[in-house]
C-alpha cells in the first residue's frame, strides 16, 4: 500500500493567481478604510497669551505683544523665563509666526530661532507702535525674520508664515498695558 495522497500541483500560474487574489483583498480593505474614515485634524491647543502678558506687566516687565490677532490666527505657545526672555508663537492661516524678546545679541537669536545661516535682506518699516526700520533676514528654507531693538533688548519677529503675515505681526506689536 504505497498509495500517496494527492498533492497540490504547484505552478507559476497558480502562484500568480493566488497573489492576484491577495492583492484584490488588500485593495478592497484599503478602499473600505478610505471611504469609512473621518479626517483627523490635529490643531494645537490655543493659549491665552493676553493673560500671560498681563501677568508679566504686573511684575514690571515690559513685553511686546499684539493687542489683537487677525482672524484665523491662534496663539499656540508662550515662552517666559526668569532671564527676561519672552516669546509668543502663533499659527496663521499659512504657517508659523513667532515673537521673541530677550537680552541677547541679534546673531544669537537668529541662530536660535531662524537658522545657523541667515542672510540680511533689505530692511522694512512695518509701522505700528514700535515704528522704525526693522532689519530683515531670510534663510535658505524660506523662513523670514525681522529684528528691532527696544530698551536694550532684541525683538525678533520670525517664522515660516508669508512675509505679509510677519509684517502685520511686527506692525501690531505694542507694550501698552493690556486692556482689561
Amino acid at each position: 500500500m504505497s498509495e500517496q495522497p494527492g498533492r497540490y500541483q504547484r505552478s507559476a500560474s497558480g502562484m500568480i493567481g493566488a497573489m492576484l487574489v491577495l492583492l484584490l483583498a488588500i485593495g478592497a480593505f484599503a478602499g473600505f478604510r478610505a471611504l469609512n474614515r473621518e479626517e483627523l485634524e490635529v490643531r494645537p491647543e490655543p493659549v491665552d497669551y493676553l493673560s500671560a502678558v498681563e501677568a508679566a506687566q504686573s511684575g514690571d516687565w515690559q513685553v511686546v505683544y499684539p493687542e489683537a490677532l487677525p482672524e484665523g490666527w491662534t496663539a499656540t505657545s508662550i515662552d517666559a523665563s526668569a532671564e527676561q526672555a519672552w516669546g509668543i508663537g502663533f499659527l496663521t492661516g499659512d504657517g508659523f509666526a513667532g515673537v521673541q524678546q530677550a537680552d541677547e545679541s541679534l546673531s544669537s537669536m537668529l541662530r536660535t530661532y531662524v537658522d545657523e545661516d541667515t542672510t540680511a535682506v533689505d530692511p522694512v518699516v512695518p509701522g505700528g507702535e514700535l515704528a522704525g526700520r526693522w532689519l530683515a533676514f531670510e534663510d535658505a528654507g524660506g523662513d523670514l525674520a525681522y529684528a528691532s531693538r527696544l530698551d536694550g533688548q532684541t525683538v525678533l519677529v520670525y517664522g515660516s508664515a508669508p512675509e505679509s503675515d510677519l509684517l502685520e505681526l511686527a506692525g501690531s506689536l505694542t507694550t501698552a498695558p493690556v486692556a482689561g
